[in-house]
């Protein structure tokens, strides 16, 4: 469980590193819509995606098996989403037919084309969370939202929320990992056994976690209070957010995979039309 990296910051020196906090949030939504945009069955688009991944990590200087183990965290999530579509999918031709289980090309595309959407989603995202620090990542949020105060909404709070949650991901995958060893080295199995006894199994996990992710709360709370925190109120940052040429790259980058996508799907259209 600590090999999952998504929520991890990754130190170096790289270009996207020293990229704007805001520019790489926005640039990882617009990756995302562009992801979501492919056209069905529509894999050189998913193509295109992969390819701005791997040049996105070659130029954060980051190990693309780092980036690749993100997915370990989402894994049954993936799994279940190409099983409902490779079974329950009855349309086209059928490959393989056993009993009540059917399996059918269409099926089998539509379980590809899940599953490769699910996970170019999660690598775009991890890549983020790797190359911007937490403290970057809040203050990037709360000046994309910074609008919002205007409707009275609590901009500042809700980034610190969210980088909390981010900072403390790997922190909870430690000690679930150190309670499970502790747990094994008392003699407790949680591999052997029925779906129904591996979850009972869970319990002696999931009470010390619990009391562990609170007792860090309450330690936050008390640092956060003994260092005069009082939240948005009359507070400066050390570092200014500024843009640069690289962010311009960035920019360009992710508008030449959207346009590249679009002419896939118009291009696409109309070979079928013609």
């Amino acid at each position: 469980m600590k090999d999952v990296a998504f929520g991890q910051y990754y130190p170096a020196t790289s270009f996207v590193h020293k990229m704007d906090a805001r520019m790489k949030i926005l640039a990882v939504i617009a990756y995302i819509v562009a992801v979501f945009i492919v056209k069905q069955f529509q894999f050189m688009g998913f193509a295109l995606c992969l390819l701005f991944v791997l040049v996105a990590t070659a130029f954060a200087k980051v190990p693309f098996l780092r980036v690749l183990k993100s997915i370990k965290a989402i894994l049954f999530l993936i799994i279940l989403s190409g099983i409902l579509q490779l079974f329950f999918n009855t349309s086209g031709k059928v490959i393989f037919e056993w009993q009540f289980i059917k399996i059918t090309d269409v099926g089998l595309l539509n379980a590809g084309f899940i599953i490769a959407r699910i996970s170019l989603v999660v690598l775009g995202a991890s890549l983020l969370t790797l190359t911007t620090s937490p403290v970057e990542l809040a203050d990037g949020i709360e000046s994309l939202l910074y609008p919002l105060k205007f409707i009275k909404f609590p901009v500042h709070e809700f980034a610190l929320i969210m980088s909390i949650a981010l900072r403390f991901i790997p922190t909870l995958l430690e000690e679930t990992d150190r309670i499970i060893k502790a747990q094994k080295a008392r003699g407790a199995d949680f591999e052997s056994g029925n779906i129904f006894k591996k979850i009972k199994s869970l319990i002696p996990i999931l009470i010390p976690l619990l009391i562990s992710s609170f007792r860090r709360a309450d330690e936050l709370a008390d640092a956060m209070d003994a260092r005069c925190y009082s939240g948005s109120k009359n507070r400066t940052r050390y570092k200014k957010l500024t843009f640069t040429f690289r962010d311009l790259i960035g920019f360009l980058a992710v508008a030449g995979l959207i346009t590249g996508i679009v002419f896939l799907n118009i291009s696409g259209f109309l070979a079928v039309v013609l």
